[in-house]
């Protein structure tokens, strides 16, 4: 990973998260570049008061909320503020993952606002299903209730055709959906398209791709 300031490069590591924040209060994190081969930045449970801006990511796993709901009794993940990044070859652009298993954890009041994608795999993703290896998920139903999540002014282009991805719980949906002024295509001006499962909201301004929530 490497993670540069103004000054100059801070640090180097090929595989581990560049920033992680957990069971933290009122932690903001500003202006870096950060390369790695996993998460630019990681947010865990009992996450509260967290504002990210000026953030360039890439290459990496975007930045993402989780992996949540590993554990039956976890501290939630609230009050986020992503705004003014830039994710480039990315895997992930803003990224919301949560164990397929059950859980008391939850994400609310989330936004993700002035964003751009380049060729980033999955711009916009909710994965609820997550469960590697496919061992100790029971029922492959996730816990994690997330209500609350705004997508505002994020455009650029997606490296696959789904640039919006919103895999959601089948016992709690995720609820509060915002997504406003999104302008996403697929590689050289393709149109892009959208998938959502269990997931409820709603959409104004100009969204594309259209016809998910």
């Amino acid at each position: 990973m490497q993670l540069e300031r103004d000054n100059g490069l801070v640090i180097y590591n090929p595989n581990t998260d560049g920033i992680h924040v957990q069971m933290s209060m009122g932690v903001t994190i500003l202006n870096s570049k950060i390369r790695t081969g996993d998460d630019c930045i990681s947010i865990g449970p009992g996450t509260n008061g967290l504002w990210i801006e000026g953030i360039h990511c890439g290459p990496g796993h975007g930045i993402s909320i989780g992996s949540l709901g590993k554990e039956q009794n976890e501290p939630g993940v609230q009050n986020v503020i992503v705004k003014t990044c830039s994710f480039t070859n990315t895997q992930n652009g803003v990224r919301i993952k949560s164990w397929g298993r059950a859980s008391n954890g939850f994400v609310r009041n989330v936004v993700f606002q002035h964003l751009t994608m380049v060729n980033s795999q999955n711009p916009i993703i909710i994965d609820q299903n997550y469960c590697p290896g496919n061992k100790n998920c029971p029922g492959q139903v996730s816990g994690v209730r997330i209500d609350g999540v705004t997508y505002e002014d994020i455009h650029g282009t997606s490296a696959t055709p789904i640039a919006v991805k919103l895999d959601c719980s089948s016992r709690y949906h995720c609820a509060g959906i915002i997504l406003e002024d999104v302008h996403l295509t697929y590689g050289n001006n393709k149109p892009a398209s959208a998938f959502c499962t269990n997931a409820i909201g709603s959409t104004s301004g100009m969204v594309q791709p259209n016809g998910c929530l």
